[in-house]
This record gives structure tokens, C-alpha cells and sequence, in this order.
């Protein structure tokens, strides 16, 4: 289906004025299509030809103005709509649509634990056409009038309240919605569980699988009090109310991102509501998610972006405004040592990779959706973020306010561009805001900055080196030795400076040179830090003596940084991770340091006869984390040491009893990871996977399964695998993924070998088959990212090099960020 360019969006927007959308849905049609009429009214306001979008299994009656078009005329995906004359036109559509097992359009699920079916909308970027005939581009707004037809027992879920009509049996309408983009149109339909309350005079309700109710019942006041407070707090920060008639969330299946915002019907991946035990750091992630759909009400559906080159003008203010409102709002305060965790690394990491690009890209580098899809990465969301964060730090809060409050008040129900942003901001301060915007917006790459502390008389001086082009505000943190506890640092001062600093800024300070001089304290900036070799000696022997939580996350991230710029090494780390995490208090940073220890540094960054020495390390320290008094610790402690242990008769052990030893329980998660490790180690066969899929029949258990499969270390299992991934269109998006992530083990390198050359046109051959959903997950789960080796990028990059089949786009980019990763490594290896 040919992508829709800026260009041919810019005409459209100059000739359409698009007025309400009327979209009947017939949901009783079987398990392969539904029906989708669709009434068009719009105004042309000159006369003009165009066309309008829609992907039917069958088109089976188009009519404009009364009169009929040929259906034949439908190509691909446009329909043309030649001799508009200036005035009101009315076009009708009706069609069969096909359901999607990919995530995309509307998506069909039936759940194995009790055979119930689930719909639910995913439209976006442009996959209204896969639901409704559209003109499918942001800036041509409208209100949506939708009814629905279901099986009776269904409820039918909209961005309004929804009210079963009578008029027929299983029919619902949907209160019209004010003017939104057409990617925000949302249908939900099932025998939902439901749960709902009312706040600020609104209906709020909450929505899952009916096989997960008793785990969302555990879990409603959380998530109700959390929306509350969100809703509330945001009312206070902004003079725009919230703008549409009810806020429903929906816990999905098979959603392939974390959440979407349409407007008043908020759907999440289903894996947020918690069927095994999460640590408070997973309910922090999930409640900040919460807060991040509630800011794109105001940012991305009240005031929508132009075109997508300024996807950041949803993304980076929602990621921003998400941890910030949560932190504000609930009881999880520490949010920002989460986004240094979990969030800032990987925008580093995008920022870094010949992918790259600004937060706010050059209209010309996004000239049609294929290539704007590929811009929702760690730029967008991660350093949009913190440069945002950076920018209040700069311009302070209360006016950085006051110019978002003037932005919504301009463009309310309409569009804008980085452009009128900027000028919204600037009527609310006197500082140059149109510089910082092209200094932080319009560029790429990230700055490293290192301390350079300088003895001077009477105190030290707090230079700092800067090795990039942008300015910043940070503070320094200047700590010493505790005299009577040489384990912990005491912070003698905080200061805040300018890089590049101003005389003012490099005064000499009092006190002899602190014993650690800590640069970004606070993580008020997006750059990499480092020490200077004083600091590092310090924090090699007490990191864990720094009393504040976000500082530590600073550190485990400057030393992450290090170990990827070759720059430490990498059992270095493992020393220093050994030697404290065991004392850490913030579950948060105990999963981020685990994690890349675990899957960076023990299966790519280390030489693989170095990897059974870095897993008895990881063995070693999550043992010790199993003693920790918070249950969360120890929950983070058993999911690496289930990893990182190579002795199958104690995995055996731990799952006939049901848990670890000074662990927790084995709940469904967690005896599906023990069984997943007795499959790559060769001690799990097909009877234990099928008892183990018998004991848990969910959705969730069929992925644990299929990931069972994959891993077993058989050539015929492998084959099988292979073929339901590649050659056969049955697997579902997350089924696929977690057949995928069974697939290449490290301890399998040799029976792997001969499935690398294959990796590359099965991949090509999918995207072009399967869309862009199934493309990225083949370049990010597929791919042989534990086969460390010279030729997979060889092959790789031969891969991209080949025009007859090319890659599709979404394809590329990944095959093109994870060969970068794979040199990475390599270099790390070879430093």
C-alpha cells in the first residue's frame, strides 16, 4: 500500500474541509471480516481532484453525491475522486474489512483460557483505512458519529460514552466526539470485565479480558486513585479542561506498544494488568504510563500535530509530563531515578547510531508516514524528554507553563507545528527560545561532559570539558568521605553552573577537592557524564555509600556508557556491580544494572569463553540479593539468577517445589521462565512443556510455550520454529515474538550457525508480506543477536545493500540499528 507523502497531504489539507465522519460497524459478520460503511460530509474548497483511503477485504458499493463509482477504481489503497467542484459533497462507502492478527486495524483475539473473542482498535499511524474509508492524514479533523453491531453478550467500547440503542439486538452507539485526527478513532468490543466510578463528574471506567478479572479487581483502587490524582493534577497545571466526555482504559491482547491515547477509550498491552507478583518499580512503569495517555488528551488529541516530522510534539511532552505528574500526584516519588534507569539509556543509545535523528526533524526528512513511522524511538520519547526537562531547568517552571497553557489556548481542536509551539513558549518569557529550540530541537548526537576539578588557593574549581555543542544547565555535586564510615559519601555542596561556563560559574569553591565531583546531579540535562579519575576511584569503592537514589542511577548509567564506549571493561563493571548492588535500596536500579549485565555484557560484550565466568558472578550476586527483606528485591534477584544458573537439576529442583530457596513463589511467570531455562540448557522436553501449558492454559502460557519450543536445542525443534515464524502467516504478533525470543540462545552458538545466512531473506520476504508490525518484531526479536560474529554483519549489511528484494522501511531501520549494535559489541570486544 503506497504511503501517503507531506506533499500529497499538503494538497489535500488545502483542498478539503472534512466535517463529520459517520461509521457503521457490523461486528457479526464471522471470524475473518466485518462490515464497514462509511459516510463521508466535507466541503471542497476550490474545485479538484483527490481520493480517499480505505484497505476492504471487498469493496462493495462506493457513492459520491449520489452518484456511483466503479469499485474497480480502487487502487491499492486510494480511491479517486475526480471533478470535486468547489462546495459540499457527500461520499458513502461500504465494505467488508478484514480482521488483523497483527496489532494493526482492528485486531480479533480469542482468549484460550475460556474461548472468549475481543476486538479492539489500533490505528495508528494510518491504519484507519484497515476500519473505515478516511481521508487519512492528521490535519484534516473531524467528528466521529460510530454505532456498532456485536454478538449480544458484548459491550462496545468508543472514544464517547457508548449506550446500547435498542433498535436492534447487539446495537450500540457511540457519542459523536469533537473534531479529532482519524488515527484517533477507537472501537472496543468483547464481554469485557468492567469496572467503573465517577470523578470530576465524568464516568471513568477500567477494561480487561473476563479470565483477568480477579487480577484487575486486585489491583482497581490503585489504578482508579492513580487516574484520579493524574486527572486532577493535570487540571491544576493546565487552564484547558479535559476534553471529551469520559475516560475509559482498556487492557488489551496482543497490543504491540505500551499504550495508545485515543481520546476518552486509553487501550494498554494487557501484560499491565498483573497476573503473577511485579516489583513497585512495574507498578511505578504502569502508573506512569497511566499519567503519560492522560497528557496526550491535552498534548496530541486537543492540539494535534500538522504532520508527523513533529510526532516529538505529542511524545516527548507526554513522556516528560508522565513522569513528572507521577511523581507530583501519587505516592511514587521517584520516578526520575526510574527514567535514568530505564528510559535515558535508550534514548543515549538511538542518539548514538547512524539512525539518528533530531527531536524535531527537517520537514524533508519525513516526507511520507512509511518514513515517520520509523521516528517513534528512544529520540522521541527518551531525549524529547529530557530535553524538555532541560528546557524547564532553563526557562523555569512557570513560565514554561504559561507558554504550554497559551499553546493549548491557540490551537485547541486544531494543529500545530514545532514552529507555533516555539512562538507559545516565547510569549511567555523574554529568553530566546527559537535559539535553544534550534541548538536542542534541531540537532543530533550527545554531548559528554567531564569534570575537570582544578586545586586553586583558598578552595577547588569546578571546570568542566564539554565535548558537543549544546548549552547546558546542570548541577554539580560535590560529595566527601564520611570520616567515620569510609563506605559512605556525605554531599558537602549542590550548585547549579552553565556549560560552557561563564566566569561567574568557574569561581573557586571552599574546601579542599571534594573526594567525588559529580556532574548532571539531579539528571536535569540529556548528556553522557564522566570522572575524573579521583570520582572514579571513589565510586569504584563507594557507589553505594551515595545517599541518593537518582545519584547512584547516574552513575550505573556514566558506567554503562563507558563500558559501550569501550572505555571500561566490561568484567569491570561486573567488579563493581558485585561489590554494591548488594546494597542498593532502589529495586529500579537493581533491574537496570541486572538487566545489562545479564543480556549485554554476559551474552554479547564479553568473548563467549568469558561467559560462564560473568553468569557464576550474576549467580553469585543475585544469590545474595535473594536475602534482601524487600520482596521486590528478591523478585528482581530470582528473575536473573533463573538466568544466569547452569545446573539443571536445581532448575528441576526449585519448579517440582514450587519456589526458590529464600525466594519467592514460582507464580506463572516465573515457572515459565524456570521452564525456559531447562530448555536452552537441554533439560526440558515436549511433555514437560505441554504439562506446563496444561497447568496454565492462558494467553500468556501459550507464548511461554511457544518460547519453550523455540529454545529447545534440536535441529527439529529449531525447524519448526522457523517454519511457523517464517513460512506459515498463522502466528499471531506476540506468539511470533515469543517464538522468536526462544530461538537464538547463546549456549546454542553451534547448532545456530547455519541459521544466520537464513535470517536475512526470511525477514525481507516477511515485512514485505506481513506489513510493518511483523517487520519490526522480525528486526528486533528475530534477529541472531547472540551470534557475536563478524559475518552476521558482513551478511547484514549486504542485506541492506541489495535493492532486488530491498527491505521494506520499518525493516531496514531496525536491521539497521541492530547492526550497529552488533559492531558495537564487537569493538567492545576487541578493545
Amino acid at each position: 500500500m503506497p504511503a501517503l507523502t507531506r506533499a500529497e497531504a499538503e494538497t489535500r489539507a488545502r483542498l478539503l474541509d472534512v466535517h463529520t465522519y459517520a461509521v457503521d460497524l457490523d461486528l457479526t459478520r464471522g471470524d475473518d471480516v466485518f462490515g464497514s460503511t462509511t459516510v463521508i460530509r466535507f466541503t471542497a474548497l476550490a474545485d479538484g481532484d483527490t481520493f480517499a483511503e480505505l484497505k476492504p477485504a471487498a469493496l462493495h458499493r462506493a457513492v459520491l453525491d449520489g452518484r456511483v463509482l466503479d469499485p474497480a477504481a480502487l487502487e491499492d489503497n486510494r480511491l479517486p475522486l475526480t471533478g470535486l467542484t468547489a462546495g459540499p459533497h457527500e461520499l458513502r462507502i461500504e465494505a467488508d474489512m478484514r480482521y488483523s492478527r497483527t496489532g494493526e486495524g482492528m485486531h480479533r483475539f480469542t482468549d484460550p483460557a475460556d474461548g472468549e473473542t475481543y476486538l479492539y482498535t489500533q490505528l495508528f499511524l494510518d491504519d484507519v483505512q484497515r476500519v473505515a474509508a478516511a481521508f487519512d492524514q492528521p490535519d484534516l479533523k473531524a467528528v466521529f458519529e460510530v454505532t456498532v453491531t456485536a454478538p449480544p453478550a458484548w459491550t462496545v467500547l468508543g472514544n464517547g460514552v457508548a449506550e446500547r440503542t435498542g433498535e436492534a439486538e447487539g446495537h450500540w452507539r457511540i457519542a459523536p466526539t469533537p473534531r479529532i485526527s482519524t488515527y484517533l478513532l477507537a472501537v472496543a468490543a468483547g464481554p469485557w470485565h468492567t469496572v467503573r466510578t465517577e470523578h470530576a463528574g465524568l464516568p471513568f471506567g477500567l477494561h480487561c479480558r473476563r479470565s483477568l478479572a480477579p487480577h484487575l479487581d486486585a489491583d482497581v483502587e490503585e489504578l482508579f486513585d492513580i487516574t484520579r490524582r493524574c486527572f486532577d493534577r493535570y487540571h491544576e497545571l493546565f487552564a484547558e479542561p479535559y476534553p471529551f466526555d469520559s475516560y475509559d482504559q482498556a487492557f488489551v491482547p496482543e497490543f504491540n506498544a505500551g499504550a495508545m491515547e485515543n481520546p476518552g477509550l486509553v487501550t494498554f498491552r494487557d501484560e499491565m494488568v498483573f497476573r503473577s507478583a511485579v516489583t513497585d518499580a512495574e507498578r511505578q512503569t504502569r502508573g506512569m504510563v497511566v499519567a503519560h495517555e492522560m497528557a496526550h488528551m491535552w498534548f496530541g488529541d486537543l492540539v494535534t500535530l500538522r504532520w508527523w516530522d513533529d510526532i516529538w510534539l505529542n511524545e516527548s511532552f507526554a513522556e516528560y509530563m508522565g513522569y513528572q505528574v507521577l511523581s507530583e500526584a501519587t505516592r511514587f516519588t521517584g520516578t526520575w531515578t526510574d527514567f535514568a534507569v530505564a528510559r535515558k539509556g535508550w534514548g543515549y543509545d538511538a542518539d548514538q547510531r547512524p539512525s539518528t535523528h533530531p527531536v524535531a526533524p527537517d520537514p524533508g526528512a519525513v516526507p511520507d508516514t512509511a518514513s515517520a513511522l520509523l521516528n517513534f524511538d528512544g529520540i522521541s520519547y527518551a531525549k524529547g524528554a529530557s530535553a524538555l526537562r532541560q528546557l524547564v531547568t532553563w526557562l523555569g517552571r512557570k513560565d514554561f507553563l504559561a507558554g504550554i497553557n497559551e499553546h493549548f489556548s491557540r490551537h485547541r481542536f486544531g494543529n500545530a507545528a514545532l514552529a507555533d509551539f516555539i512562538d507559545s513558549l516565547a510569549s511567555a518569557t523574554d529568553r530566546d527560545v527559537h535559539a535553544w529550540a534550534d541548538r536542542w530541537l534541531r540537532t543530533t548526537g550527545v554531548d559528554t561532559l567531564t569534570p575537570v576539578p582544578a586545586e586553586a588557593d583558598g578552595g577547588w574549581r569546578p571546570e568542566v570539558a564539554r565535548a558537543g555543542e549544546r548549552p547546558h544547565r546542570i548541577a554539580v555535586a560535590a560529595y566527601d568521605r564520611d570520616g567515620a564510615d569510609p563506605a559512605r559519601l556525605v554531599l558537602r555542596e549542590r550548585f547549579e553552573t552553565d556549560v560552557p561556563a561563564g566566569a561567574e560559574a568557574a569561581a573557586t569553591r571552599p574546601g579542599p577537592r571534594p573526594a567525588l565531583v559529580l556532574l548532571n546531579d539531579q539528571d536535569l540535562t540529556y548528556a553522557k557524564i564522566r570522572f575524573d579519575a579521583g570520582s572514579w576511584d571513589t565510586l569504584v569503592r563507594g557507589l553505594s555509600g551515595l545517599p541518593d537514589p537518582l545519584a547512584r542511577a547516574l552513575v550505573w548509567n556514566a558506567a554503562r556508557d563507558l563500558v559501550r564506549d569501550g572505555e571500561l571493561p566490561p568484567a569491570a563493571y561486573l567488579d563493581v556491580a558485585r561489590a554494591h548492588l548488594p546494597h542498593e535500596t532502589d529495586v529500579a536500579v537493581v533491574q537496570g544494572v541486572l538487566g545489562f549485565a545479564r543480556h549485554q555484557i554476559a551474552d554479547r560484550y564479553l568473548p563467549a569463553g568469558q561467559r560462564p565466568d560473568a553468569l557464576a558472578v550474576l549467580e553469585s550476586l543475585t544469590r545474595e540479593l535473594l536475602r534482601h527483606e524487600d520482596p521486590g528485591m528478591r523478585l528482581a534477584a530470582a528473575r536473573e539468577l533463573i538466568t544466569a544458573v547452569t545446573a539443571p537439576a536445581e532448575l528441576r529442583g526449585w519448579l517440582t517445589a514450587g519456589s526458590l530457596p529464600d525466594g519467592p513463589p514460582l507464580d506463572p511467570e516465573l515457572r515459565w521462565q524456570v521452564l525456559t531455562r531447562l530448555a536452552v540448557l537441554g533439560a526440558a522436553d515436549r511433555a514437560d512443556i505441554a504439562a506446563e501449558l496444561e497447568r496454565d492454559p492462558s494467553a500468556t502460557g501459550r507464548e511461554g510455550a511457544a518460547r519453550c519450543r523455540a529454545a529447545l536445542p534440536d535441529a527439529e525443534a529449531k525447524q519448526e520454529a522457523w517454519t511457523s515464524m517464517f513460512e506459515d502467516d498463522t502466528l499471531s504478533n506476540y506468539l511470533f515474538n515469543a517464538t522468536a525470543q526462544g530461538f537464538w540462545q547463546p549456549e546454542q552458538l553451534d547448532l545456530l550457525g547455519d541459521w544466520v545466512p537464513r535470517y536475512y531473506p526470511a525477514a525481507v520476504a516477511l515485512a514485505a508480506h506481513r506489513g510493518p508490525a511483523l517487520a519490526d518484531a522480525a528486526g528486533r526479536w528475530a534477529f541472531p543477536g547472540p551470534v557475536v560474529d563478524a559475518s552476521v554483519l558482513e551478511l547484514g549489511e549486504a542485506c541492506l545493500a541489495s535493492a532486488d528484494p530491498a527491505p521494506t522501511p520499518a525493516l531496514r531501520r531496525r536491521l539497521a540499528d541492530q547492526l550497529d549494535d552488533l559492531a558495537r559489541a564487537l569493538r567492545v570486544r576487541g578493545a
